[in-house]
């Protein structure tokens, strides 16, 4: 019974630190729980055609972070990455063009007509990411759990991947969906 009870509290905890690992947790910042549109978190303009971002990751009260730079795809315009959150269900105006997934209609969320989609939060099961001891525990032991990802909309091989990695944003496993798009500025 006790090495019952010390196997359950081992097992939460890789669990904790397989959720965990990869995001940054806010040190001396303090982030407001935004409403159901939330354009751009907190964005830094590079001037070698990247955008920084730093987001909050889903499921709303997750409290982990998550840094990303971004290369801007309009190369030869001013554009910006706006960040858009939906509370599920969700409704999204957005279809191929030209190589691009392109918002086809102005939404409540704050895309407008030709913003480029760049970026979904996307679920997936997937074994413990880290390099400790606990997280190639739990690897042996076969931890498999939901995990958050940012997906890079633009990597995508097919319009039936970015369908699919919009739709695993399920009441299951999150109360939000995080959307990146990138606009041109005039």
């Amino acid at each position: 019974m006790f090495c019952t009870r010390i196997g359950q509290l081992a097992l939460a905890l890789i669990l904790c630190s397989c959720i965990a690992h990869g995001f940054v947790t806010p040190s001396t910042k303090s982030f407001q729980r935004m409403p159901i549109m939330a354009l751009n978190s907190e964005t830094t303009a590079t001037d070698d055609g990247f955008q920084e971002i730093e987001l909050k990751i889903p499921p709303s009260n997750s409290g982990l972070f998550a840094q990303m730079k971004i290369e801007k795809l309009l190369k030869d315009v001013n554009s910006e990455i706006i960040e858009v959150r939906y509370s599920l269900p969700f409704g999204l105006d957005v279809e191929p063009k030209a190589g691009k997934i392109v918002c086809t209609k102005d939404g409540a969320g704050g895309e407008q007509v030709g913003d480029i989609l760049r970026y979904t939060s996307a679920w997936s099961m997937g074994l413990p990411r880290g390099d400790g001891l606990i997280t190639t525990a739990a690897s042996f032991a076969g931890g498999l759990s939901w995990q958050c990802n940012m997906v890079d909309v633009m990597k995508c091989e097919s319009w039936q991947q970015v369908i699919e990695a919009l739709t695993s944003n399920v009441e299951s496993r999150t109360d939000e969906v995080v959307l990146l798009f990138e606009r041109e500025i005039s």
